[in-house]
């Protein structure tokens, strides 16, 4: 599968763990990048040292390239840039910001930077301001996401027609089917990230994993866009939001009611009504816990029979 995406930070397969907060730590990255993915620390959950410790031990437990997230909206980002370059990290995707703000640095260090966006209009903007990629994510996605709600399906093409740099599909995919259909609309790889949520080395809890195996069609919703727009499945707390609205709760209110440490509640303490549980619409189609390493497997080799398929229509 060599293409510009494997190319560019020297794997074997165009697959990207995205750098999910409370689920993608060293073992998940590891395991990813074992397989011949592209696996990435989520250091948006991480206090620095935190970070240096995942970083240390994903060296040891993968002699392959491996990314680190750094989502600009959190504290500390400077330190955890610091300790990035002190370890030698060679990949860094950043989101939730401004790229200007920190890429001119880390390519001055020796770093690959990666940008995610989710419109066109910031996927030009990460292009002029140096970076070597564009992470475009449809609003399909998990977690934080863009406010305008323009799906993968139109979001990929659009980008593709306008951007120069690498480009790689992000929001709704989990299959191979999916993963190569974003990339026959023109994207160079794709972004992973509910599928890896579901898997034995994600540091996500057990029942938050569970969970996402159980939801169907229609369990997600993106909400809280006066805040940060996030996909969150439907618990209490969401129901809460939900109230709010109808009670007409400003965004102060809604801070209140988010308060702090909502997502760790619910995403890695495991509190399934009280806590955000972020995942994407596509949790619907993850019907089992598996090994990083067998996603990996499972993806590339549905890649390849509808490779087939498509070529006998």
């Amino acid at each position: 599968m060599d293409n510009r995406i494997t190319t560019l930070f020297n794997i074997q397969y165009p697959i990207i763990q995205a750098g999910m907060i409370w689920a993608s730590g060293w073992k998940l990255a590891s395991a990813v990048s074992n397989a011949g993915g592209l696996g990435i620390i989520g250091a948006g959950s991480m206090y620095p040292e935190i970070l240096r410790e995942h970083l240390i031990k994903c060296k040891q437990a993968t002699d392959k390239p491996f990314a680190v997230n750094v989502p600009m909206l959190y504290p500390d980002v400077d330190k955890l840039l610091e300790i990035i370059i002190q370890e030698g990290v060679k990949i860094v995707f950043t989101s939730a910001g401004n790229p200007k703000t920190w890429t001119g640095y880390l390519k001055k260090n020796g770093i690959t930077v990666v940008h995610v966006v989710s419109s066109l209009k910031f996927a030009l903007k990460s292009e002029e301001a140096g970076v070597d990629a564009v992470v475009a994510e449809g609003f399909e996605a998990g977690g934080h996401n863009g406010r305008d709600e323009t799906t993968t399906l139109t979001l990929i093409p659009a980008v593709k027609e306008k951007l120069s740099i690498p480009l790689i599909a992000a929001g709704g995919i989990a299959t191979g089917r999916a993963m190569l259909a974003v990339m026959i609309l023109g994207a160079d790889g794709v972004q992973v990230g509910s599928r890896f949520v579901a898997s034995n080395e994600a540091s996500s809890h057990q029942l938050f994993k569970e969970q996402v195996v159980k939801a169907v069609e229609g369990d997600t919703q993106l909400t809280l866009k006066e805040l940060a727009p996030v996909r969150l499945l439907k618990n209490k707390f969401y129901q809460d939001v939900q109230q709010a609205y109808q009670d007409c709760a400003t965004s102060e209110d809604l801070k209140i009611l988010l308060g702090r440490a909502r997502a760790k509640r619910g995403m890695f303490e495991g509190d399934l009504i009280e806590g955000e549980l972020e995942i994407g619409q596509v949790s619907a189609l993850i019907h089992k816990i598996m090994p990083a390493a067998a996603i990996v497997q499972e993806l590339v080799e549905e890649f390849e029979l509808a490779k087939k398929e498509v070529a006998n229509l």
